[in-house]
Order: C-alpha cells, then sequence, then structure tokens
C-alpha cells in the first residue's frame, strides 16, 4: 500500500512537494486555504540550472520555459549603460512555473478552500484539522503555506518575519507599451539601477499565454524601495482605516499611496524604468520580510519552502529553493520505514542551505543601502556595483557558509 502525505498549500512549493513525491510513488493531497484558482499577477521568476533539473524530474514540460537573457546592464539616472556583464539566463513568470506543476496534479487531488486549525500526531500517522470539512489523515503532513503558515505556527510559534527596512514595488508592462525607442536599448537585458539607498532590477519575461513572440511579451519590473515603520504602517492602511498585518492585498492600497509612489519614480528613476511604471499602470507593493525556523520538521510533520525560510528576493531563490526543499523531502521519504528519522536528516540537509540562501539575500540588501562614503546620486559610482551584479539571482552558493 502507497504511503500518503498531505500537503498545506497549493502554490508553486504545495505543488512542487506534491509532484516530487507523486514521481517516488506517494499518494499525495493538496490542500489551499484560496477558495479560488491562484495567479501571479505576472511576476517574473529567474530560473536556475537546479530548477530546470528539479522540474524536468518532476516530468514537467520546459518547453518554451521563458524568455533568454544574455547580458546584465546597470543604467545611471539618464539611462546610460554603466557595467556590461555577460550571464546568460533564463526568466520566466509566476504563472508558466505554476501552470507546468498544476498540470502534474490531478484535480480530485487538490482541494480548495481549507484553512488550517491545527495538527496532531499519533504513533503511526499524523492528522491535520481545517475549519470546513473533515480532518485529513497521511504518514507525513507538509506545510508548504507561505511565510505565514499555520503549519510553522504551531511547529514554531516564536518563529516571525522580521522586517527588512525597505518594501518592494512590482510592475509589469507589456511590450507593446513601452516607448520603443526606450525599449530598445534596455528590454532584452537583466538590467540593473543602483544608486545610494535603493534599487531597481527589470527583466522580460513571456507575455499573456506565455507568449514569447518579440512585441507580445512584458516587462517585469522588481523596485526595492527604504521605507520606515510608520510609513509601512501607512501603506497598509486601506480606504476604510483598517491596517493591515504584513500585507496588503493589492487592491485595496489607497490611491494616494500610489500617486505617491509613482510620483517619486518620475523624479528619481531612470527614464528607462520610469517608462515600465507608466505602461504599467497600479504597481503592487510587497513589505519584505525574511525567516528561517530552526528546524525544517517535528516528528512526522515537515516545512517545506517559503513556510519553513523566508530569504529576501535579491537572491532571486524563492521558487529554486522550494524545488530543492521538494526534491529532498522526496529523495528521504523515498522508500523510509522511519518516517520520523527520514525527515529529520531532510531538515539537517536544508536548514544550512536556507541559512546561506539568507545570509547572502541579507548582504545584498546592506549593499542596497550601504554605498560607503561615496554619494553616488545617479547610479553611476556604486562601490558594490560588480558584487550586486554578480550575486543577484544567482544560486551557486560555493565557497560561502
Amino acid at each position: 500500500m502507497a504511503q500518503r502525505a498531505v500537503i498545506i498549500g497549493g502554490s508553486i512549493g504545495g505543488l512542487f512537494a506534491a509532484a516530487a513525491l507523486r514521481a517516488r510513488g506517494w499518494e499525495v493531497q493538496v490542500y489551499e486555504r484560496s477558495d479560488v484558482p491562484l495567479a501571479g499577477r505576472g511576476a517574473g521568476i529567474v530560473t536556475h540550472d537546479v530548477l530546470k533539473d528539479a522540474l524536468r524530474a518532476v516530468g514537467a514540460d520546459l518547453s518554451e520555459l521563458g524568455v533568454a537573457v544574455a547580458r546584465r546592464v546597470a543604467f545611471d539616472r539618464d539611462s546610460r549603460p554603466v557595467r556590461d556583464m555577460d550571464m546568460a539566463q533564463i526568466v520566466t513568470s509566476w504563472d508558466r512555473v505554476f501552470q507546468m506543476l498544476r498540470r502534474l496534479i490531478p484535480d480530485h487531488d487538490y482541494i480548495h478552500g481549507r484553512q488550517v486549525t491545527g495538527y496532531v500526531q499519533g504513533p503511526g500517522s499524523a492528522r491535520v484539522t481545517f475549519a470546513e470539512g473533515p480532518d485529513a489523515e497521511a504518514d507525513v503532513i507538509i506545510g508548504a503555506d507561505g511565510f505565514r503558515s499555520a503549519i510553522r505556527a504551531q511547529m514554531w510559534p516564536s518563529v516571525q518575519p522580521i522586517y527588512s527596512g525597505y518594501v518592494v514595488w512590482r510592475a509589469v508592462a507589456d511590450e507593446a507599451a513601452l516607448d520603443p525607442a526606450l525599449a530598445a536599448g534596455f528590454f532584452d537585458v537583466f538590467g540593473f539601477y543602483l544608486p545610494r539607498g535603493m534599487q531597481v532590477i527589470g527583466y522580460p519575461i513571456a507575455g499573456v499565454g506565455n507568449d514569447l513572440r518579440p512585441g507580445h511579451r512584458r516587462y517585469n519590473l522588481v523596485w526595492y524601495k527604504p521605507t520606515d515603520l510608520a510609513d509601512l504602517d501607512d501603506c497598509l492602511t486601506d480606504t476604510e482605516g483598517r491596517q493591515h498585518a504584513i500585507s496588503i492585498p493589492p487592491p485595496l492600497v489607497r490611491a494616494d499611496v500610489i500617486a505617491r509612489v509613482t510620483g517619486y519614480a518620475q523624479d528619481h528613476l531612470p527614464e528607462v524604468f520610469a517608462d515600465v511604471l507608466r505602461a504599467a499602470g497600479r504597481p503592487f507593493l510587497a513589505p519584505i520580510y525574511d525567516h528561517l525556523s530552526a528546524g525544517f520538521a517535528q516528528g512526522r510533520v515537515a516545512l517545506s519552502g517559503d513556510a519553513a525560510c523566508v530569504a529576501r528576493p535579491h537572491v532571486g531563490m524563492g521558487v529554486t529553493k522550494a524545488a530543492q526543499d521538494a526534491w529532498a523531502l522526496a529523495r528521504h521519504l523515498d522508500g523510509a520505514r522511519d518516517i520520523e528519522g527520514a525527515l529529520a536528516a531532510y531538515s539537517d540537509e536544508r536548514v544550512p542551505a536556507a541559512q546561506m540562501a539568507m545570509n547572502r539575500s541579507r548582504r545584498l540588501g546592506s549593499l542596497m543601502l550601504d554605498v560607503g562614503a561615496v554619494t553616488n546620486p545617479d547610479g553611476g559610482a556604486n562601490p558594490h556595483i560588480d558584487e550586486i551584479m554578480r550575486l543577484t539571482a544567482v544560486a551557486d552558493f560555493s565557497g560561502e557558509a
């Protein structure tokens, strides 16, 4: 009889874990708290070789994965290139990766609208309880329910997301809506703007429906902007005066907050990036947090992906780290008679790897905010420019502890 896993969280991390275990012969059911299909608003994802290997290993179709970029270019305030670096990568979208994985899970094993209230463990199984519907019992429970994980909240109640001191504003613009004269110089590269105290990166991704044809693609803008706690509280307060904890749904961000940040962009960003923001319309806000659980498993319950650790997005490792967690879980559980021992071994392997990703992400965040004695008002004299361009969204951690 096949062993059974219950996975909490139906986003990319949960789907990776489900696909990896199914590939090893496990029966898997995925429970997602949202009662509507998930979507990523076109957010971009930088791929790495280890991510592509993991996708192949679970049987995903990698054809037309994304847009290939060959170079990284940093621009100054006047949109002039100030540094150029060869680095080939494929950049894709959240929606593309989600759909690749979602196709691998039968609809009857993917259950929407189930909010976790807790879990209990017995000598030979574990059971998760929901606010809606019956409990689910399995050999293993995997919490892949994101950085606000209900499973982690029970396992590690003291682990809370730590605010970094800055937020990210994201925007996605249609290629056809951009100024052709500006787009000709930046659209096909992985772009940077690195003045003192903030950072902008951007790159092309597929258009709607994974359309990769020139002229039909989109551009993904990522703008890190320091925001103190008082300003953050204001950004998280909606039109009804309700202050949201940690994050706010994009439609509830007040119009005056959007107007303020877009006005700032027109005054302070290079025209190549300001044009993207204009063409995109309404940007969406995400405060930047990180956290790391002391262990990724207790008994027959494990954590995976953002539920286990969130590293700041500078490393571009969120999806890749979730894929590595999922494959390590499946490998340790494959044929295991001692489930608890297998999950303990998984935790011992993945906690140090997550720590390295978090360390690098914090390092890159500190470089964004600190340019030493150099004023660097236009992004052309950042003393850390080479390190930032070389390490941002790169998965090679060799030589790091």
